[in-house]
């Protein structure tokens, strides 16, 4: 079940935007950024790339770009998740034609199925993505269903080609439990807070929100950590742990957004039914910002 490059830091992508289209210089920009930063692995169109609210055409063209921008230095794991069984099958195989090293697949969201409906749906995107990697995204606070650890077990043990999940419920336990049931199975953490918990118990590395602005440093703790360096592992914790909650003062990607155009790397929009930060996100976001030198760059920052 092993995937050697399902480790360490890869980053949960925002899609940059401007004048109500995706903005692909930006993008790029972004893509090369995180390649020279030392980001593992990207990760487009998840929920922090606000794949929601994506055409399908734009969908496809935010995974060609970063596919091709990224020209092999780094895999691409792509969001290919729906509520919609057969549109995740369709952006599946488009991942796969385009290049991608594995595909990120959320539980249906709104529809809430049974387990035995959520076993059903990722066999049959797994069989979709043919020999790429799939990474299940379990993330019971947005999507309102959680996917058990049994019926995670059942997949693995028959699914060959699903060998990770991004696990997001908050909860260390989870990944212990998971671990104790397969082995093998990639953990890699969906809360930036709990990076480094999860990592201790077993986890290969992070989805991350908080790569998007200190890529650099979110992999350096997954190093750490990876290499049993605990004491250098609590040191960048402790530095990450206030933008890693502060990042959520309001719905993700809202605060991201906003951090990566105060410091210049994107402009600010956002795309309804999310809007931008308010007054008193910003209260809280940019001392945190500014005690880990993040300055504004004045001319992108975004406002409320």
């Amino acid at each position: 079940m092993t995937e050697s490059f399902l480790q360490g830091s890869f980053v949960a992508l925002v899609t940059p935007m401007k004048g109500g289209k995706v903005d692909e210089r930006a993008l790029a920009d972004l893509v090369e950024w995180h390649v020279k930063s030392g980001t593992k692995g990207l990760v487009p169109c998840g929920t922090t790339g606000e794949s929601p609210t994506l055409s399908h055409e734009e969908h496809r063209a935010v995974v060609d770009l970063v596919v091709e921008k990224s020209k092999g230095r780094v895999p691409v794991v792509a969001g290919t998740g729906s509520n919609s069984t057969e549109e995740a099958v369709s952006l599946t195989k488009h991942a796969a034609r385009s290049g991608a090293k594995g595909v990120l697949v959320i539980t249906p969201y709104y529809n809430k199925p049974t387990q035995d409906g959520l076993y059903a749906h990722f066999a049959k995107v797994a069989e979709a993505a043919g020999d790429l990697p799939v990474v299940l995204y379990n993330v019971p606070g947005r999507t309102s269903v959680d996917l058990l650890p049994p019926t995670v077990e059942k997949l693995c043990r028959n699914v060959p080609n699903i060998v990770a999940v991004k696990e997001a419920t908050g909860s260390v336990d989870r990944t212990s439990e998971l671990l104790e049931r397969v082995p093998d199975l990639i953990v890699l953490s969906g809360d930036d807070s709990l990076n480094l918990p999860i990592m201790a118990v077993g986890g290969a590395g992070t989805i991350s929100v908080v790569a998007n602005v200190l890529p650099a440093e979110t992999q350096a703790l997954c190093a750490a950590a990876s290499k049993g360096d605990l004491a250098e592992a609590r040191r960048i914790h402790k530095k990450l742990y206030p933008i890693a909650r502060a990042l959520f003062v309001e719905t993700n990607p809202i605060p991201v957004k906003y951090a990566l155009a105060r410091i210049g790397r994107i402009g600010p929009e956002i795309r309804l039914p999310l809007t931008p930060l308010s007054a008193s996100g910003r209260e809280k976001l940019d001392p945190v910002l500014d005690a880990l030198g993040l300055k504004a760059q004045g001319a992108k920052a975004a406002v409320g």
